[in-house]
């Protein structure tokens, strides 16, 4: 029985931080790209058409909201599970990604394998 790998894009400014996405969930079998910020990330989104996206908001060139927004925005990219990964942990902003945004979920940095793992697994869930 064939299973195909689930493809994750990790838009994320910090190479470090895809680098440690991608060792946590390719040993879980996904297969992990990154976008080392949101310009280059939407156009990524745009060409493979990941099944999960992995979001950071603090970005330079572009900010994750606008990222998410634009994917949304679209008919071709809009229904890919977005998981918010973020710095910026207070609570409003996890009421605005989960609640008024509609982000799949919302995790903040820094965070644990396992809770990594638990999102993912949460998301294709669904």
């Amino acid at each position: 029985m064939e299973q195909t790998l689930k493809r994750i894009l990790c838009i994320e400014d910090e190479p470090e931080m895809i680098d440690l996405i991608r060792l946590i969930l390719g040993r879980k079998g996904f297969d992990v790209h990154g976008a080392p910020g949101g310009v280059e990330g939407i156009k990524m989104v745009r060409e493979m058409k990941p099944d999960l996206v992995l979001l950071d908001l603090m970005m330079p060139d572009m900010d994750g909201w606008e990222v998410y927004q634009q994917m949304k925005a679209e008919p071709t990219t809009r229904d890919i599970p977005v998981i918010v990964v973020t710095a910026k942990a207070q609570n409003i902003d996890k009421v605005l990604g989960l609640h008024i945004a509609k982000v799949d979920d919302y995790i903040a940095k820094p965070f644990s394998p396992q809770e990594l793992m638990e999102s993912v697994e949460k998301v294709f869930s669904k």
